[in-house]
């Protein structure tokens, strides 16, 4: 079935999605790439122009609900994937409510004055959708999205009840910079310097910031230092997985980043406050993303790969069972097939993915769902097929 996509972004994770999209010209009939910057949007275009996917390019605010719904009237898609930032989630979906077009993103809407993600605003909207006959589609990037399909198909073939699940995101890579963030600087940072937090017997516990450390030994990359985070999938894995007693999520730093990050709070550098400076209002945290490597253009220079996964323990038959479902992406790999890094590589494969779910009919019943909540089958099957192939270990260490 063909289809015609509207992503709206211009950054890494876009770019990855263009590329993909132009892989299954079977799929994706059209594309139009949108941004704020026009600029982006056209040299992405001349990248790929030429095969079977038309592409075209628009400029939009996505903070402008109404540009965007003039946009989708122009364009006539059948899905819009949002890969903008998480602030502009809302805007997209009400014109994508307005519309009556189906809405892919890859990350939770975060207000823009308060460091805090939850998916409470976007799962207002699930009546909505479900009276417009059309399918939102949340945190189908890696994680959330991968993890969230992991853990379904360990329910599906694998569990008759699970118990604890350990996310475990490690980067290898090596860039070369003294201090840079592999995404936007800004959520990154943000997420970061949050209170960690994980659930347990139907409990949220909150911990210090970056309190919570072990040393685990993962396939292909070796042992590292792993820390406890927040991360959004938790919230929608605690909702969607029945019985589960306890949910983690860890990720990989270098001792190199967190004393670059320490000096960088300390100094005030990571604040969301606004300042004065030079008689004009600026928020140090913007000031420090404008002035960091922009996160796509660190394909090049990247070197080594990632392992992400989930470490997964319950009950099968009666009896206790452990099983870790993974993937390991090389960097250098990623950028020589699409020109990017494997951080927005393993993020725009998986949403790409989830807009083709919708655009075959396969992921499309109408109202606000989180992946876990479809048939993860097929999207395991495409992650297979689509540069992202998955491993399983049914002996793995565990974390406890």
């Amino acid at each position: 079935m063909l289809g015609k996509a509207l992503i709206i972004g211009a950054g890494g994770v876009a770019s990855v999605v263009v590329h993909k999209c132009c892989q299954n010209p079977d799929v994706f009939e059209e594309i139009c790439i949108a941004s704020r910057t026009i600029a982006k949007c056209e040299a992405l275009k001349n990248k790929l122009d030429g095969g079977q996917t038309k592409i075209s390019v628009a400029q939009v605010d996505a903070d402008k609900t109404e540009e965007v719904i003039e946009l989708i009237k122009n364009f006539g898609p059948d899905v819009v994937i949002n890969v903008a930032l998480p602030y502009q989630d809302l805007t997209i979906m009400d014109a994508c409510l307005a519309t009556g077009v189906h809405y892919v993103d890859t990350a939770n809407y975060e207000p823009p004055d308060t460091p805090k993600f939850e998916y409470k605003w976007q799962w207002a909207y699930r009546e909505k959708f479900e009276k417009a006959g059309i399918t939102a589609l949340l945190g189908s990037g890696f994680d959330p999205g991968v993890t969230g399909v992991f853990t379904a198909y360990a329910q599906k073939h694998h569990f008759d009840e699970i118990h604890s699940i350990d996310i475990v995101d490690a980067n290898a890579g090596d860039h070369g910079y003294p201090f840079a963030t592999n995404f936007n600087p800004e959520i990154n940072i943000r997420e970061i310097t949050a209170n960690g937090r994980y659930y347990e017997e139907g409990k949220w516990i909150e911990t210090p910031p970056l309190s919570h450390k072990k040393e685990y030994d993962l396939p292909e990359i070796g042992p590292k230092n792993i820390y406890l985070l927040y991360h959004e999938e938790l919230e929608s894995l605690a909702v969607n997985i029945k019985g589960v007693k306890r949910i983690r999520f860890w990720m990989t730093f270098s001792d190199n980043y967190l004393n670059h990050l320490k000096v960088l709070e300390n100094v005030g550098m990571t604040s969301i406050e606004p300042i004065q400076f030079n008689g004009q209002e600026i928020i140090p945290l913007q000031f420090l993303q404008a002035i960091l490597p922009d996160p796509a253009s660190l394909g090049p220079r990247t070197k080594g790969k990632t392992n992400i996964g989930c470490i997964i323990q319950g009950t099968k038959d009666g009896k206790p069972k452990t099983y870790y479902v993974y993937n390991v992406c090389d960097h250098e790999e990623c950028y020589a097939e699409v020109g990017s890094q494997a951080i927005s590589y393993t993020t725009g494969v998986p949403a790409m993915i989830g807009a083709m779910m919708i655009i075959k009919g396969i992921w499309n019943k109408p109202g606000v769902y989180n992946v876990e909540e479809f048939d993860p089958d097929p999207f395991m099957d495409a992650l297979n097929k689509h540069g992202l192939p998955w491993q399983e270990d049914h002996s793995p260490t565990l974390l406890d």
